[in-house]
């Protein structure tokens, strides 16, 4: 029951997650999906408490399962957790670390001290998540083009929160200048190209599928960057499905 219950956590909390991991064969969705719950289960820890102290004590309570799977030692009874013991080895828990770590942002209201401080955050949030991915069906190799795959998604899902980021008193970008935010759009999308030229590993492919959606946001985002802060960067449901399917069938990402 608890792969049902992080498959539950995982479609509630991060639909397009859920639906690229349940394009995957059904091998690879039982890896998937634990550790995507994790991660929305880290992503939601600050913000259920004003408090930060209290989002820090959620969050140090995440880092401690991960020490706990590092270290080989018993995991804490969690529906996420448990799951999660079972498909990450002692290098791909510490490697999350970062990731935790990278969520004391939200539980402050500082902005990111430069452009610089706002890439380091995304690498460490979504490049080490599609790293993650990868290692968990198998993929050792590839980690340059995944972490430009993970960094590139995590840009596009950044700027797709960025409005409800400001409606709760956040400064989620770096320079909120139009043509700044076209420009790291574009940077985006160079690492996106990146990925795609280097290529990633067979098995890391249901992994690179959840990043679906990334050229067409940060090319929205680079031809009009006003639709950033004012929430216009989706597209249909059918279109998003569609795109989605496509590439499952042709076991393309």
């Amino acid at each position: 029951m608890s792969l049902e219950a992080c498959a539950e956590i995982l479609r509630r909390g991060d639909p397009d997650r859920f639906l690229a991991a349940m394009s995957a064969p059904v091998a690879a969705r039982a890896r998937l999906l634990p550790l995507y719950a994790f991660n929305v289960e880290v992503a939601r820890a600050p913000w259920v408490t004003e408090e930060p102290l209290i989002a820090e004590m959620r969050l140090q309570w995440w880092l401690d399962v991960l020490d706990e799977i590092a270290e080989g030692r018993p995991v804490r009874s969690h529906e996420v957790a448990t799951e999660l013991a079972g498909v990450l080895d002692a290098e791909a828990a510490r490697a999350l670390v970062p990731l935790v770590e990278a969520r004391r942002w939200d539980a402050y209201r500082e902005p990111f001290a430069d452009a610089a401080a706002f890439e380091a955050h995304l690498a460490a949030g979504a490049g080490a998540l599609m790293r993650a991915s990868a290692r968990v069906l198998g993929a050792k190799d590839g980690t340059a083009a995944l972490s430009d795959l993970g960094f590139a998604m995590g840009l596009a899902g950044w700027f797709r929160a960025v409005p409800e980021l400001v409606a709760r008193g956040r400064q989620p970008l770096p320079d909120d200048r139009p043509e700044a935010v076209a420009e790291l759009a574009r940077s985006g999308l160079a690492r996106l190209a990146s990925a795609r030229r280097a290529g990633v590993p067979a098995q890391a492919v249901p992994a690179a599928r959840a990043a679906w959606r990334t050229g067409a946001i940060l090319s929205r985002a680079a031809a009009d960057p006003g639709r950033v802060l004012e929430g216009g960067l989706e597209d249909a449901e059918i279109a998003r499905r569609a795109g989605l399917l496509w590439r499952a069938l042709a076991g393309r990402w």
